[in-house]
C-alpha cells in the first residue's frame, strides 16, 4: 500500500468523541473517588460514564461524511 494513499486508523471525528468520552469518564471517576474513597466504586462510575459519553457524544457530532457534501 502506498503511503500517500494511505488512511488514518481514526477520522478526527472518533478521535474527538473519544477523547471527551475519557474526559468525561476522568472527571466522573475522580468525583465518584472524591465522594466515598473507593478505587473500584471510582473506575466502575467512571467506565459506566465514559461508555454512555461514547453514545451520546456519537449521536450528537455530526458525521464527517454527511457534513462533507
Amino acid at each position: 500500500m502506498n503511503s500517500s494513499q494511505s488512511r488514518p486508523l481514526l477520522t478526527v471525528r472518533a478521535t474527538v468523541v473519544f477523547l471527551a468520552a475519557v474526559v468525561v469518564g476522568v472527571v466522573a471517576g475522580v468525583l465518584s473517588y472524591l465522594d466515598s474513597a473507593s478505587v473500584s466504586q471510582a473506575v466502575l462510575v467512571g467506565a459506566g460514564a465514559a461508555g454512555s459519553a461514547v453514545l451520546l457524544l456519537h449521536s450528537i457530532i455530526g458525521d464527517d461524511e454527511r457534513s462533507a457534501s
